[in-house]
Parts: structure tokens; C-alpha cells; sequence
């Protein structure tokens, strides 16, 4: 389908008993500014809609999740990057990303060695500390301290800890066979849980809901790229990110309603810098950084939450689902530091980006101890530097509360290209 095409979401699926999807709207439920009025329209205003996705996205507790399970839903959280969501989805379980959160690891500390990244700790706090309970948790290679994850997460936890072993080298010819087989061994364990086998058909239903998913993302980050005075940097996150707290029906549903109010908002350019911020593919930056970078410049395009928009085109409904999915994972995406691909060179992917969004410069930055974030940095500061291109360098750390002298710098760097010019 054309993203240009009407998108009519799929409506909530019902509760069948059995601790799946319950038809229960999970934002309305626990906050009423997202209720909407029951005819499509806005609740209340953009503004609203707004601040009660910022709330819950900053909530440490979960309530969507808590909500989930109180109705008798059970969850699967999953950690960053990529995720094949469609597969929980399908057994009518909600899958939760796993991205940490505001908070002091205290317990998580002693369970981890030192120079990691603080979202490895922050995530296992939140469920250390009881904020968020799971039914079955799932981690990726996708580094050397996520390999690791589910060994230290099911050290402390009786529910099921799975490593999803995605394809080191996904040039291999036997790459999409050998997913197909990991994401069937990964059904298996889903359907466990689930108690209920999970068909072919169900597989294709879900693909269906975040087909419809992924086309309304890709459409609020063409407003980004063509009218970003119209939605900043840190308002499309917020939105995105919800996503991975609810169940896709309903963000499908919240997303046709934020479109539409943010297409009519006034035309009301501004003389600022158009950048790309490159280095949230999985610890995610705090939301008043980005805040910050939003009162400075128009962010046009980004790699934050890439996962949930990872796959770039429709994945084919009709077929193997399982296959279509892997094949998607491989042939149908955009790049990230933890996949690696020879066919896609993250540096040219990036001035590709930059070109796509008609930016003049980047934010390269990275989280703090992110081995993949960090040499790719430098790859990118190559060929940009290659061109010409300007460039502003940052590290970040998900529970930082300073940006003062953050803010300094990238104010200086966004006013000495709008003198030069």
C-alpha cells in the first residue's frame, strides 16, 4: 500500500479470557486525556494529547502495563534494538520495549560489572524494584553487555529469559532461512506462555496491524522532514515511543488522531538550522535533551526508537509470515550500529539521511560506555568530514539532569553556521 493511502486503523481486538489482548483502551484507561471523544476527533487538543503521551512515556511504574495485567493481560518485554513484535502480538500478549528509564540503578548496581551503559541497569532496576512485572523477557547479541542480559535477568527472575539470536552476518544467502527458524523457535516459547498455539493466520492479522503501524510513523517523520516547524523533535518522540507501551490497535488509532491535528497547525517557519541526530538506536537520550536540541534548531530526522520503525516498506501479508518477517528484518530496513550489513554502509546510509531530510548538518552523539555507538561515531565523523559537512559531537547518559552546558555548546555551534551562511 501507498503511504500516501487512507489509513483506517484496525479496531482493538476483544478479550477471549485466556490472558491476551484485552479490548481495553490502555491510555484512556489510565489517563482521561487520551479518551478521545469516540468519533476520531482529537481529545481535546494536540496539546493534551501531547502531555499526557509525555507522561506516560516518563512514568518509571508503567501504567499502561499495570493496566494490562490487572485486566488479567500477560507481557512480554523485549530490549532493544529490533524486535519482532507481530510474533507476541499474534498470541494476544502485549509486547513491551525494555529502554530503561529516569531512574538510580541501586539494586541493579551490584548485578552488573562497571562501564556499562546505564540502560542495562536501569532496566533491570524497573523490574528489580517491582515497577513493571513480566511474563517472559527476551534480550538480543546485539553487544557484549546485552549478551548477557538474559543470563543475568533470569538469575533474578523465574520467567522464561531468551536470548533471539538475530544473523551476525546478514549477507549470508542462508541468513533468512536460518531467522525464519529462530523466529519459529521463538513462537514456540511465545505460545508456552500464551498457552495457545499462534497461526499462520494470526501472524498475518498482526503483520496487517503494524504494517498500518509502521506507514502512519513514516508519515508523522515526513511531516518532520517537510514541515518540522509543525512538530518538534522531542513531540515525535513522545509519540513514537508510546507505542512500545500499548497495544498497536490503539496507537494506530492515537496516531491517525496526532496526525491530523498536527497537519493543521499554522504554517509558521523559522530561520534555523535543519540537522539529523544520529546515536539513539538504543539507550534513549532524556526527553528535556531533546527539548533542548528542539529550542535550538529543527531536528528533521533521527535514529531514536529505530526498532519500532526499523522495517521500511510493508512486510507481505500473503505467504510464509515467518518468512516475510525475516526477510523483512534483512531486506526491507534501515541501518542501525548493531546490524551488520556490507550492503549497507552506515556512512552513506547517514549522508542519505542527511539528504532525504534536506539537513546542513548532524548531531553525531552516543550514550556513554556504548562500544557500538561510540566507533561508529567516529566512521561518521569521517565522511562527514569528507564533505564538508558540519557536525556536532555529544555523549548523553540516560538519568543525566544537567544540559546547561550542553545547551551552551549546541547553541554556539547552530549560531556560528546560521552567521556563516
Amino acid at each position: 500500500m501507498d503511504d500516501a493511502s487512507p489509513i483506517v486503523p484496525a479496531p482493538l481486538p476483544a478479550s477471549n479470557g485466556s490472558g491476551e489482548a484485552r479490548a481495553t483502551a490502555l491510555l484512556a484507561a489510565v489517563d482521561p486525556r487520551l479518551a478521545g471523544n469516540g468519533a476520531g476527533e482529537p481529545p481535546g487538543d494536540l496539546a493534551a494529547l501531547l502531555a499526557a503521551c509525555r507522561d506516560v512515556v516518563e512514568d518509571p511504574a508503567f501504567p499502561t502495563v499495570q493496566r494490562w495485567r490487572a485486566d488479567g493481560g500477560k507481557v512480554v518485554g523485549h530490549f532493544q534494538v529490533y524486535f519482532p513484535e507481530e510474533i507476541v502480538h499474534a498470541a494476544g500478549l502485549l509486547p513491551v520495549k525494555i529502554r530503561g528509564a529516569q531512574v538510580e540503578p541501586r539494586s541493579a548496581d551490584s548485578r552488573f560489572g562497571s562501564y556499562l551503559c546505564s540502560i542495562l541497569k536501569t532496566s533491570l532496576e524497573v523490574a528489580l524494584s517491582g515497577q513493571i512485572a513480566l511474563d517472559m523477557f527476551v534480550t538480543h547479541p546485539i553487544c557484549d553487555a546485552a549478551r548477557n542480559l538474559a543470563g543475568v535477568w533470569g538469575r533474578n527472575f523465574d520467567y522464561p529469559c531468551q536470548i533471539l539470536y538475530l544473523p551476525q552476518n546478514a549477507n549470508s544467502r542462508h541468513a533468512a532461512a536460518y531467522l525464519r527458524h529462530e523466529y519459529d523457535r521463538l513462537r514456540r516459547e511465545i505460545e508456552a506462555v500464551a498457552g495457545r498455539a499462534v497461526t499462520d493466520d494470526d501472524l498475518r492479522r498482526s503483520i496487517g496491524v503494524f504494517n498500518t503501524n509502521r506507514r502512519l510513523i513514516r508519515r508523522l517523520y515526513e511531516i518532520r522532514r517537510t514541515a518540522p516547524w509543525k512538530l518538534a523533535v522531542d513531540e515525535a518522540y513522545v509519540l513514537v515511543t508510546v507505542g512500545g507501551l500499548i497495544q498497536r490497535e490503539e496507537h494506530n488509532d492515537l496516531l491517525v488522531r496526532a496526525i491530523a491535528a498536527i497537519e493543521a497547525r499554522p504554517d509558521a517557519p523559522q530561520d534555523r538550522v535543519r540537522v539529523v541526530f544520529e546515536g539513539g538506536f538504543c539507550e534513549q537520550p532524556p526527553l528535556d535533551l531533546l527539548r533542548v536540541m528542539a529550542q535550538s534548531c529543527y531536528v528533521v530526522d533521527d535514529d531514536l526508537m529505530i526498532g519500532l520503525r526499523f522495517i521500511v516498506e510493508d512486510v507481505p501479508p500473503e505467504g510464509d509470515p515467518l518468512f516475510n518477517l525475516a526477510e523483512a528484518y534483512l531486506e526491507r530496513s534501515t541501518y542501525s550500529p548493531v546490524q551488520h550489513d556490507l550492503r549497507k554502509p552506515k556512512e552513506r546510509m547517514l549522508l542519505e539521511r542527511l539528504h532525504g531530510a534536506g539537513a546542513t548538518a548532524a548531531i553525531l552523539t552516543a550514550a556513554k560506555m556504548c562500544e557500538p555507538g561510540l566507533e561508529d561515531q567516529v566512521a561518521y565523523a569521517h565522511a562527514l568530514d569528507d564533505l564538508g559537512i558540519p557536525y556536532f559531537v555529544s555523549e548523553f547518559e540516560q538519568n543525566m539532569s544537567s544540559f546547561e552546558h550542553l545547551e551552551i555548546q549546541l547553541e554556539t555551534f547552530v549560531e556560528r553556521l546560521l552567521f556563516a551562511a
